[in-house]
């Protein structure tokens, strides 16, 4: 048993793929589109207007449709679900031509505020995965009183250039080997010119036992082809790197999450016992939840792309999270 302050539950029984497979709904409805912050979002949204809100983050080589199957099973239990598109990709769009095209970490957390504002949206279960579940984990260190409680898979995620200069081990680098590509004109160049292809591969690397059909890849392959897309995932995996720089007003916020800031609200992680993606031990990060706190593996070949994967097991972790 971990030692955690104020902990519900540490960790609970692994969850098998088995039960939590369902029949892939073929999409959303139509997109609502907003203007918030610097952007212009185009996000889903489904369930009750005056339920308690559920929002749901995607990541990368992803878009909303990882949720597709989550949404209508949080709707069914009166959750209001908002399921945007991150910052470059499908219909959200920077406002302006002179808006750097930024994939620092806090700055899709900052995207993600501005549109609860417009949607006066005070507090929200916030739920993700890579690149939105770091966006969740920023927003419940550093805003809490907006987020009523947390689910993220791969735990923890907030990082900073610094950390992210100390070498990892072998297999871990080898995982994260797009990182170095991107760093590369020609990374950035050819994955401007197959960006479909490349992330296909990432879809079968980082979930290798995922057994998609065209049809589902090429329905969130439409995403990639915002015109913001390439130049904010190159400039994501370059940050991260200290290979380029952030914008200075997002600096006070970078300083704040290199100091790896605990987390005060309900939390649980989930991890797939086949993710083929980087990502650390839930021992590693347990500590870094500081309210009640569970962890669930979930069992039978679920890769990186956990909520498409697994999506009962990921709807549960949502709506079990506010009771912790």
């Amino acid at each position: 048993m971990l030692d955690l302050p104020n902990v519900a539950k540490a960790s609970a029984p692994p969850q098998t793929a088995a039960s939590q497979r369902t029949v892939s709904s073929t999409s959303f409805g139509p997109i609502r589109q907003v203007e918030a912050g610097k952007l212009s979002v185009g996000y889903a949204e489904t369930g009750p207007a005056n339920g308690p809100v559920a929002i749901l983050l995607h990541g990368w080589p992803h878009d909303i449709h990882s949720f597709v199957d989550v949404a209508p099973i949080l709707a069914a239990a009166g959750y209001r679900v908002i399921v945007p598109y991150l910052r470059g990709y499908g219909s959200t769009r920077i406002l302006r031509a002179d808006t750097p095209r930024n994939g620092q970490q806090s700055v899709f957390a900052v995207d993600i505020i501005a549109l609860m504002d417009v949607l006066k949206i005070d507090k929200a279960v916030i739920a993700g995965f890579d690149w939105g579940g770091r966006a969740a984990d920023i927003i419940a260190a550093l805003w809490p009183e907006r987020c009523r409680a947390l689910v993220s898979v791969s735990g923890y995620l907030i990082g900073s250039q610094q950390a992210n200069r100390k070498p990892q081990a072998p297999q871990a680098e080898l995982q994260a080997w797009f990182q170095y590509y991107f760093a590369t004109e020609r990374g950035a160049t050819g994955y401007a010119e197959h960006r479909a292809d490349f992330n296909r591969m990432i879809w079968q690397h980082a979930s290798p036992q995922f057994k998609f059909d065209d049809a589902t890849f090429l329905r969130t392959a439409a995403a990639f082809d915002n015109p913001d897309h390439v130049a904010i995932v190159i400039h994501n995996y370059r940050w991260r790197l200290g290979l380029a720089q952030g914008e200075a007003e997002y600096d006070d916020l970078e300083r704040r999450l290199a100091q790896a800031p605990k987390i005060s609200v309900p939390t649980i992680t989930l991890e797939g016992d086949a993710n083929g993606a980087p990502h650390q031990p839930p021992a590693a990060y347990a500590k870094q939840f500081t309210a009640g706190y569970q962890h669930r593996d979930i069992s039978g070949g679920i890769g990186h792309n956990l909520p498409q994967e697994a999506p009962n097991a990921f709807a549960d972790a949502v709506l079990q999270v506010v009771k912790l």
